[in-house]
């Protein structure tokens, strides 16, 4: 049922459940979050990682995509590390390209994502990091 994933058991089982994630705001700093958070799923986990950043053609040794609509595969995941008022523009991209899900990382909250996401059909996350959610679920 999509909507609101807040529940440990729902996000274990999104996590487990998708197979290929874009990070939307990916940086090559290694200091920034995003960096790391890319880092560990490229290095650790069972998804294919695309890359999302108009502003970058690589970081940490991949492509990176200046859109969701540039990816050539379906996404089921977007994981967005951007400010709140971008975030409507990230989940309509996600809506475009169909894909399942919207992770908005620790720190990030949008009811406007939430509303407009759920009447869309996808499971929204809020406010959590899926680095740290994905160690502790797998």
């Amino acid at each position: 049922m999509p909507g609101h994933v807040t529940d440990n058991t729902q996000i274990r089982n999104l996590i487990k459940e998708s197979r290929t994630i874009a990070i939307v705001g990916v940086s090559d700093k290694p200091e920034r979050p995003s960096y790391g958070v890319a880092k560990y799923l490229l290095e650790h986990s069972h998804y294919t990682v695309f890359l999302v950043n108009p502003m970058l053609e690589t970081a940490l040794g991949e492509k990176v995509y200046h859109s969701l609509s540039e990816i050539p595969e379906h996404i089921d995941l977007v994981d967005v590390f951007r400010k709140p008022s971008d975030c409507m523009e990230v989940l309509a991209d996600a809506i475009a390209v169909g894909a399942d899900a919207i992770w908005l990382q620790l720190g990030i909250t949008s009811p406007e994502v939430l509303e407009a996401g759920t009447a869309a059909g996808m499971n929204v996350v809020m406010d959590r990091c899926l680095k740290v959610d994905y160690s502790n679920f797998l």
